[in-house]
């Protein structure tokens, strides 16, 4: 991996411990490079100390990263075969944008109407009626499909099609996955 993006980053938040959101070979590098600060979980932090990197643990409420006001948000994360839910947490960013992580959990039903809703599209979690339910229950203006990096694209293009129609008819904007350095604007109507 080329981390010198990474070098301008001064935060990095870890929502839990699954491969696929830690990679504690790549944050070290990243932190060598950055410096930056990492913020997590105690079962998180407890993983980083044995790879010997620092963090700060962060509580279920709100608090202030930057120029960020982030709420943080403790959830369970989704069942898996086989697999102990780790400590999770989600976060609501500026008030603005729902990131769930890897949670469907009736808490998130608070932030009904947030103006974008990041949602995990696929996993092994995931099926295609339970992730349109989780939006359809939030109510987003929008919505942002992440967690589908092993997805082939013909595959990916067939359930973009589906999840925009889908959200059309509840009047909600779906997002397909650009590529990297592409924006997005968020209303706030």
């Amino acid at each position: 991996m080329d981390c010198r993006p990474f070098v301008d980053i001064n935060a990095v938040i870890i929502t839990h411990n699954h491969p696929d959101h830690l990679d504690t070979d790549n944050l070290t590098k990243i932190i060598g490079l950055s410096h930056a600060t990492i913020y997590t979980n105690a079962e998180v932090s407890e993983e980083l100390e044995e790879a010997g990197l620092e963090s700060i643990i962060v509580e279920e409420g709100e608090m202030a990263l930057g120029h960020f006001l982030l709420q943080v948000i403790n959830v369970k994360h989704e069942p898996l075969l086989n697999s102990r839910a780790p400590d999770m947490q989600a976060y609501v960013i500026d008030r603005i944008v729902l990131h769930p992580v890897d949670s469907f959990d009736e808490k998130l039903n608070e932030y009904q109407g947030i103006p974008l809703l990041i949602l995990p599209i696929m996993a092994p979690f995931t099926t295609e009626l339970a992730v349109p339910g989780l939006a359809d229950r939030i109510k987003p203006k929008e919505v942002m499909p992440v967690h589908d990096g092993y997805a082939k694209p013909f595959f990916l293009k067939q359930q973009y099609e589906n999840y925009t129609e889908h959200f059309e008819k509840n009047n909600i904007k779906f997002y397909s996955a650009g590529e990297p350095g592409d924006a997005v604007v968020i209303s706030q109507e």
